[in-house]
C-alpha cells in the first residue's frame, strides 16, 4: 500500500469515527466499536513518515 493510499483509509477510518462518536443517540455500541476497530486497522499499516525521537524528547514534547 502506498503513503498516499494509507493516509486515505486513514482520514476515512478518523470521519467515520467522529461522526459515529458525535451522533450519542443515532449511533450503537457496535457502530463505537467497528469504528474504533477501523481506526486501529489504519494505523497499524500506517508507514513511518517522521523519525523515532528518542523517549527524552517525547517525555519534553509531551508536557508542552
Amino acid at each position: 500500500m502506498t503513503p498516499e493510499e494509507q493516509i486515505t483509509k486513514m482520514k476515512k477510518a478518523i470521519t467515520q469515527a467522529i461522526k459515529i462518536m458525535s451522533d450519542r443517540f443515532g449511533s450503537t455500541e457496535a457502530d463505537v466499536a467497528k469504528a474504533i476497530d477501523e481506526l486501529k486497522a489504519s494505523m497499524q499499516t500506517a508507514p513511518a513518515v517522521a523519525p523515532q525521537a528518542s523517549q527524552g524528547t517525547a517525555a519534553v514534547t509531551a508536557g508542552a
